[in-house]
This record gives structure tokens, sequence and C-alpha cells, in this order.
């Protein structure tokens, strides 16, 4: 595995990505019962986007940084991404956060002190850098391993609710059927469970086939969302999220932040957003 994300923090696909997990996460702390989060593929956990990855790429300048002046969203907008914001933390004067949160930082700030969450990880330095980070907190348990094979080992948690992020860094060739086939051993033995299942958007083909498997697999409710910064050019232009179980105010929410997010975050014609139910509703 060389995949480092350290390159690639805080972009339009985290942005994406992030602002949708922190709702799922926001409606699950609505009820007093404990959740688990389980993380398939956590990295280090958090970011310094003054470090040398990020500013040899310097893609968050067209992500998060484009959040740093919010004035311009409605109040509906700014509170459905405040949770995400709140975790972003302060940005400096160049429109840089001190520090991009990972998904693991996202559940760990809005966890409780009832909840708890598992952070799988297989590459060792990051690994390290997530123990080292979450070491101390009781909640949380970081782990050594292959992301497929920990969702399979911990499903179902014993408080019967929570979330599972299956967000793999895509370098297998055969990576939408390996993701498809963890979460559909997953859901099995967990049906109730909240799944949310990230992917870039580069091969139409192997998408297509990834979207259709949830309609011949029996999956009982699956939306589909993406966001696109721009119709064509070099590199991810566009980027998806399958939510399995979702909320049922998460759609709007959802269709209030990508609606803002498409041209905030354009990188050329054509930024714009889609949702649709694969299966259910």
């Amino acid at each position: 595995m060389n995949y480092r994300h350290a390159f690639h923090a805080g972009n339009f696909a985290d942005v994406f990505k992030h602002a949708l997990l922190a709702r799922l996460l926001v409606y699950l702390t609505r009820k007093d019962a404990p959740f688990r989060v389980i993380d398939t593929h956590a990295g280090e956990g958090a970011y310094d986007l003054a470090a040398e990855e990020a500013e040899r790429t310097l893609e968050w300048r067209g992500g998060v940084g484009r959040l740093a002046d919010m004035s311009e969203a409605s109040d509906q907008t700014r509170a459905l991404l405040a949770p995400y914001l709140d975790c972003v933390g302060p940005f400096g004067e160049d429109g840089r956060p001190f520090v991009y949160p990972g998904s693991p930082a996202i559940a760990a700030r809005l966890m409780r002190a009832q909840d708890r969450a598992i952070f799988c990880e297989l590459r060792p330095d990051a690994h390290e850098a997530l123990r080292y980070r979450f070491g101390r907190d009781e909640r949380i348990k970081t782990i050594h391993i292959d992301g497929y094979t920990g969702l399979g080992a911990y499903v179902p948690p014993k408080e019967r609710r929570g979330l599972v992020l299956i967000d793999p860094p895509f370098e297998r060739t055969d990576e939408f059927e390996a993701m498809f086939s963890a979460f559909r051993s997953a859901y099995r033995k967990w049906p109730t469970g909240i799944y949310a299942l990230w992917h870039p958007s580069k091969d139409p083909y192997a998408e297509r086939n990834f979207n259709d498997a949830f309609g011949k697999n029996d999956i009982k409710r699956a939306l589909r969302l993406s966001l696109a910064v721009a119709k064509g050019g070099e590199g991810l232009r566009r980027t998806g999220l399958v939510v399995i179980n979702p909320p049922f105010v998460f759609e709007e929410e959802a269709r209030d932040i990508l609606a803002f997010l498409a041209p905030r975050l354009a990188q050329g014609e054509g930024a714009d957003f889609e949702i649709e139910w694969l299966t259910g509703e």
C-alpha cells in the first residue's frame, strides 16, 4: 500500500465526504443510547496542512480553504455545516486550517462519553500516527489490520447502533468489488447499521456495476450522492458516497449542503451534484 492521504487532505473530496459524515454522526447523537463507529481505512486521523506533503499539492485550496469565509451561505447551510467546520477548527490568515481532521478526528470530536469507535489502518506508519493521536482516549481502539477483515470481525457491535465508514485508497483494480463484498458480508450480520461507502468517480463502468449491485443484493435502503467540481480535466473531478440506512432527514440536509458546495468548490464548468435512491424510497 503506497497511498498517503497527507498529499490530498482537505481537498474537495474530503469536504464532500466529511461534511456528510458529520451530519450522520450528529443524527446518532440525538438519542441517549450509545453507538459505535467503525472506520475501516482510518489513515493517520488528522493532517498538518503546513507539512511538506500538503504544501506540494496544495489541494486544500480547492477544498476546505474555500470554506474559510461562509458569509454568503444561508443560515440553514451554515447550521448544517457547523458540526463539520467546528471539527476543522480555526482558519489562518491564508485560509488554511492549522490541522485538517480526518474521519477519525471528526468521529472522536462528535462522539459522546458513552460512544465507542474502532479505527482500522493497515499501513504501519499511518497506524502508528493514529495510535499516538488516540491512544489515551478510552472510547477508541486503533487496530493495525486490513479494514475489510476488521469490518467482518467487529460487526455487529454490542451497542447495536452505529456507523461504518468504508473509505479505501482505491489502489486495487478490484476495489469496488472488494468494498462491496466486505459491506455485503457486514450487512448480512448487521442490517440495521448505517454504512457510508466512499469512492472516487473515474471509471463509469465500474461505478455503474457497483451502484447496480445494491439492488441485485436486496439492500433495502441505499442513497447515492455525488459531487463534481468540473465536467472534465486531469485528476479527480467527481466523487461519490453511497449511504445505507440513511436517517430520515439526511437526504434533505445533503441536498442543501451539496447545492452550496458544488458552486463553491467548482474548478471548471460542469460542477454539479446528484442524489438518487438506488434502492428503497
